[in-house]
């Protein structure tokens, strides 16, 4: 099989989908934006032949280039797995006739409101919701929803740019920040009270093969706005045991279904608090902050090579042993500035130094990032176990252990 892959460099982890496709048999051209003399030699080995692109979200620009190589052999696959790239490529897709996500599909995997449209025709319990860039329309449906409510970009992803508000005036000042009324868009929603998670599926053919629920704690926005708090997710091995978790994956397939994700790797968010389980939003590509090592980890299987065995040949590979949980918590400086040093690691290195699975820690003297750039941004440490509520109560000792000094 010949499969376009976009963008093979950046992210550091889109080699690994080179790398996966390469190893069950598939033919890889890639498009990116660098000079194909800055890729390094084990990627360009990989690599059948690489195009260089101003941009992967120039939809004129990747046409020309998709186009140039089915001049010189058949395409068999078009395939992207970052958010920001994921809606251009279903358009190339489209224009070039090659199968895979559809425009619409990928449209409605990125706009929240019309996601959130699609999937309560559909039966799919979610927060009531508008989107749009009328200041009248958003104030009328605050009045009929009432506060707090949570206000984002409509095609965002994670928790950047989203504001929860808790009057009319803090309304008019996040609808200000975004333009709104000058051009400007958002998603505006009921606040979602109660546990934030997330599911994530490789599905082919509409059928899920391979899925994963993990828990944040605390939530997202909560986590992405206070510098005292050292944030986690985890990776339960407890899906299959626990019946609460059925309801979970039917609701995800549920929306595989309603919006006719194909073969793909989805990530789901989903909230469970006094309204019962509600869908959040989805991505059709893989989840973000390389949850998909913690996933390899923790259930012995390769999920970059299952993802390619799903693209190459429709089939699964192998099956998630389900051994470990698996979760990451981040280390936030105490102050912006430059990292000055860390404190408690050798205490934490000999209370668990068998169930680490790895760490960042950012040399003395380096920049600090602001908090709200993500769980990555700065120091972190993974950590594995075969418990889910030990490996929990672990990494909270970590948060209480670990300082992390800047000055």
């Amino acid at each position: 099989m010949n499969v376009i892959f976009i963008e093979p460099a950046f992210p550091a982890n889109q080699r690994e989908f080179v790398r996966a496709l390469r190893a069950v048999g598939a033919t890889v051209v890639a498009i990116g934006e660098r000079p194909k003399d800055a890729l390094d030699p084990q990627l360009k080995d990989w690599l059948f032949d690489y195009l260089q692109v101003s941009s992967v979200c120039h939809e004129a620009e990747m046409i020309r280039a998709v186009q140039f190589v089915q001049s010189k052999l058949w395409v068999d696959r078009l395939e992207a797995t970052v958010e920001a790239h994921i809606e251009t490529a279903a358009r190339v897709r489209e224009a070039c006739t090659i199968p895979g996500i559809s425009a619409r599909t990928a449209f409605l995997c990125r706009d929240k409101p019309a996601m959130k449209d699609a999937l309560r025709a559909a039966g799919v319990p979610c927060a009531r919701s508008l989107g749009g860039g009328s200041i009248e329309e958003i104030m009328q449906f605050a009045d009929r929803v009432g506060f707090p409510l949570i206000v984002k970009p409509r095609s965002g992803a994670g928790a950047s740019g989203t504001h929860r508000v808790e009057s009319r005036e803090e309304l008019l000042r996040a609808l200000a920040a975004a333009h709104v009324g000058q051009g400007g868009q958002v998603a505006v929603e009921e606040f979602n009270d109660g546990h934030e998670a997330f599911y994530d599926t490789i599905a082919i053919g509409g059928h899920v093969v391979h899925d994963f629920v993990s828990h944040y704690y605390p939530n997202v926005l909560e986590a992405m706005r206070q510098r005292w708090i050292s944030p986690q997710f985890i990776c339960t091995n407890r899906i299959d045991s626990v019946a609460e978790y059925g309801e979970v994956r039917a609701m995800g397939r549920r929306v595989i279904e309603a919006l006719q994700i194909g073969t793909a790797a989805t990530h789901m968010e989903w909230f469970f608090g006094k309204h019962g389980l509600r869908f959040s939003e989805i991505g059709c590509r893989p989840p973000g902050v390389r949850a998909w090592d913690l996933y390899n980890v923790a259930n012995d299987i390769d999920l970059y090579r299952e993802w390619a065995s799903a693209i190459v040949h429709g089939r699964p590979e192998r099956r998630c042993s389900r051994r470990f949980s698996a979760g990451i918590i981040a280390l936030r400086p105490d102050r912006d500035g430059v990292i000055a040093g860390y404190e408690g690691l050798s205490e934490i290195q000999q209370r668990y130094g068998e169930w680490l699975i790895d760490w960042h820690l950012p040399d003395e003297g380096t920049p600090t990032q602001p908090i709200e750039a993500g769980y990555m941004a700065n120091a972190w440490l993974r950590m594995k176990h075969p418990d889910f509520d030990q490996l929990r109560s672990m990494l909270d000792d970590v948060g209480r252990t670990v300082k992390v000094r800047a000055h």
